[in-house]
């Protein structure tokens, strides 16, 4: 983790209090010049970062910028070991979640966006995904199940969805067929499953739950075809929640699923 890594979790696990760079330095081993050098970079990054002299450092209320420190800061004890890789942009997080299920990822590996282009749905439909959603996708091994069977592990991770948003911000979600989530008659969210078997045995290796929330999107910029039926969890730039608040109430709720 490099020293720019370390700062923002230390602000990101801080965020009502002001952290001084002597602090932080301590925390990190490093000069309190290598702390400023860090806080810069993030600033260059996006991040709104207060400085109070003789008080330190504190993000502003302002960040929602998805990153692996920030989900961790927020994940409670016990889940904050989850492996957690954060990119800009990419095909599909179910896709690199598959490469690294198949190279032995291990449960609950987490892989996140802030945009993909080649997202998809059920039945290979393409899944818009654009700024201002939530993209992730969790590896899931059989033997931590307490089922396999398709519909009831896409059960089980939409009422997961459904629990984290509700507990968050008090927006009543539910499920439409088989994988799909509302809010109000129009869809905010798409949960696609994906498998991988051992080909001599067909035994089940790995899950991959692919997660779609439409968070604070535009939906005026959105296909012509999907728009009508799309909505999103909070208006654009009104959301009472982070991304990364919700990203880590939902891998807590999946990893601690269990059948009604």
């Amino acid at each position: 983790m490099s020293t720019s890594e370390r700062v923002l979790f230390i602000l990101e696990s801080n965020k009502d209090n002001y952290t001084s760079g002597e602090e932080m330095a301590k925390q990190c081993s490093v000069s309190r010049n290598a702390v400023w050098k860090a806080i810069k970079d993030l600033r260059e990054k996006g991040y709104n970062i207060e400085a109070v002299s003789n008080k330190g450092y504190k993000l502003t209320d302002n960040n929602d910028i998805i990153s692996a420190e920030g989900i961790k800061a927020e994940l409670s004890e016990g889940f904050d070991k989850a492996e957690i890789f954060v990119y800009d942009s990419l095909k599909s997080t179910s896709d690199k979640a598959k490469e690294l299920a198949m190279a032995g990822a291990p449960h609950g590996t987490v892989i996140v966006a802030a945009t993909q282009t080649g997202g998809r749905g059920r039945k290979d439909h393409s899944f818009f995904s654009p700024e201002g959603g939530l993209y992730m996708s969790i590896v899931l091994r059989p033997e931590f199940l307490f089922s396999t069977d398709s519909k009831e592990v896409t059960s089980f991770t939409g009422r997961a969805v459904i629990d984290a948003i509700r507990e968050l911000s008090g927006i009543e979600a539910y499920i439409e067929g088989i994988n799909d989530l509302y809010v109000d008659g129009k869809k905010i969210c798409g949960i696609l499953l994906e498998s991988g078997s051992e080909f001599d045995s067909n035994t089940l290796q790995w899950i991959v739950a692919g997660i779609g929330i439409n968070f604070d999107s535009d939906i005026s910029g959105f296909p012509e075809d999907v728009k009508e039926r799309a909505s999103s969890l909070f208006e654009a730039g009104k959301a009472t929640i982070t991304k990364n608040a919700l990203i880590a109430k939902v891998i807590e709720k999946i990893l601690d699923c269990q059948p009604e």
